[in-house]
């Protein structure tokens, strides 16, 4: 489903993604994906010494982030209650 009209935040999101880029190629003056790779040693040596937020990085960008428990109860944390109604619409069977 697309975002409703007016909605600009896809194109904010690429504006803040546009200023990064363009922050890390003026830091290390090199191609993105030069300075990208060096920031990605630096990220496996701090896992290397024990980091772990590192650590963390390094396995949700592997092996992706771990699926997030979400919780659901009815009203005053009880089972959520539903109702089911099957109708049939047709041709009576002979």
């Amino acid at each position: 489903m697309a975002a409703p009209l007016g909605n600009h935040n896809a194109a904010n999101g690429k504006r803040w993604s546009d200023a990064v880029r363009r922050a890390i190629r003026t830091k290390y003056g090199k191609e993105l994906d030069e300075s990208l790779a060096d920031l990605a040693a630096k990220l496996v040596d701090a896992a290397d010494g024990g980091d772990l937020q590192a650590l963390k990085e390094i396995g949700d960008r592997i092996d992706g982030k771990p699926a997030q428990a979400i919780a659901v109860t009815g009203e005053d944390g009880g089972p959520v209650r539903t109702s089911l109604t099957v109708e049939f619409v047709g041709p009576i069977p002979e």
